[in-house]
């Protein structure tokens, strides 16, 4: 099995990488918030691997974070979640919102999400329930965080919703932006939310 490769960033397509290790040009299928995180093309760069083996398919999934590639891995284990519908789940919410999702049983924020109906939500919020709760206090230390940025989201909820976004989505998206960078601007926040909600 291959679990990390280091290469040169080849080519970037919509849904994968092409990663150049010694001369082989690995594809690679990442998620819109690894997408994010690439260097430049041309730059080398390392990338924690999964690899699906089938009898007439080898598959190469990549994630810029280790709490990515766990989650990953967490969700192709739910009946009916394969590799593709995770990236998809992966590109939308970041582990943290996808463990708050789980222990809060937030079916509202998978509504967007394709693939994902009632019924696959509780699947994973039954199946996954005991590793989500395990990993929730990790994002409790960032709520005081949050907090202080309170007025900065509320004053962004008010700018996307206008735009047509989700309130669900707009206020998952800005809290984990705050909790990544907390001194954000709000006009930096609305930015950047922008830039995460039409990706």
């Amino acid at each position: 099995m291959i679990g990390k490769l280091k290469g040169i960033l080849d080519i970037v397509e919509e849904d994968h990488l092409i990663l150049d290790v010694a001369g082989v040009g690995y594809i690679i299928y990442v998620s819109a918030k690894s997408m994010m995180k690439l260097p430049d093309l041309g730059a080398t760069t390392a990338l924690l691997t999964y690899m699906q083996v089938k009898e007439d398919d080898i598959s190469l999934y990549g994630f810029m974070e280790k709490s990515e590639k766990k989650w990953f891995e967490n969700l192709i284990t739910v009946q009916g979640i394969g590799p593709r519908l995770a990236l998809t789940i992966l590109s939308n919410l970041d582990p943290d919102m996808l463990v708050s999702a789980i222990v809060e049983r937030n079916k509202e924020i998978f509504k967007h999400i394709s693939g994902v109906g009632p019924k696959l939500a509780e699947r994973i919020f039954t199946e996954l329930s005991k590793k989500a709760n395990q990993d929730f206090s990790g994002v409790l230390i960032m709520q005081p965080v949050i907090e202080e940025n309170d007025s900065n989201i509320k004053d962004a909820l008010i700018a996307l919703t206008n735009l047509g976004y989700n309130r669900n989505e707009v206020q998952a998206v800005c809290k984990a932006i705050c909790q990544n960078k907390p001194d954000v601007t709000i006009n930096e926040l609305i930015r950047l939310a922008l830039k995460e909600l039409s990706s």
